[in-house]
């Protein structure tokens, strides 16, 4: 029963560093482009850690969200 505990509380860490990191991106991406579309908040709310650190590392250098999510699929306007 520990080992379950223990385990469940891992995962919800593991889900609530997870949230922030796509609640961080959302929030650069709105300050640097304006509004999102919903697209965008789909795409970012269903990506993984190493997905969201390639976007947020991108948004240092782009110039428009087409550059972030370039090499993606699907292609983002």
């Amino acid at each position: 029963m520990k080992q379950g505990m223990k385990q469940g509380l891992e995962r919800g860490r593991a889900e609530g560093l997870l949230e922030g990191e796509r609640q961080v991106l959302l929030r650069l991406l709105q300050r640097r482009f304006g509004r999102l579309s919903r697209a965008v908040r789909q795409r970012i709310q269903q990506a993984d850690s190493a997905q969201l650190l390639q976007w947020a590392e991108r948004l240092l250098t782009a110039q428009s969200l087409s550059e972030i999510f370039d090499g993606d699929a699907p292609a983002v306007s």
